[in-house]
């Protein structure tokens, strides 16, 4: 199974990290981003299965296809900025990963504001 290649490539990175942290504090740094390249790239297969089906749902209840994108567009800006506010929690830099989530969030409600158009015009039609 891959989640035990990825748990040990994970605890390899981790000793490696505390082994170096002592000597070159730095490098703890990019061996963090290198395990988690590494990480990201042995998933990506499983990310494009996850895409494939989405759209394969989509079509079958025919979903307009901008509503997908925006679902993915959403999950990506999710990760992406978890991903970089861990990464500068791990570099003591905390406010700067708390501002990066914030962004994050934003960013998600801007993309998203088409379906919310969307759902506001269908209530009020309901209503009316």
């Amino acid at each position: 199974m891959d989640i035990f290649k990825i748990i040990v490539i994970g605890i390899v990175g981790c000793i490696f990290i505390l082994i170096l942290k002592k000597q070159n504090p730095e490098f703890g740094l990019y061996i963090s981003i290198m395990t988690g390249v590494i990480i990201f790239f042995m998933i990506i297969g499983d990310l494009k299965t996850i895409v494939d089906s989405l759209y394969y749902i989509g079509n079958i209840i025919d979903v307009d296809s901008k509503y997908i994108k925006i679902i993915f567009k959403v999950i990506g800006i999710a990760y992406i900025s978890e991903y970089s506010s861990e990464l500068c929690k791990d570099c003591e830099q905390s406010s700067i990963g708390v501002k990066i989530e914030l962004a994050g969030k934003v960013l998600i409600l801007i993309v998203s504001l088409p379906v919310f158009m969307v759902l506001i015009n269908l209530l009020t039609q309901l209503l009316v």
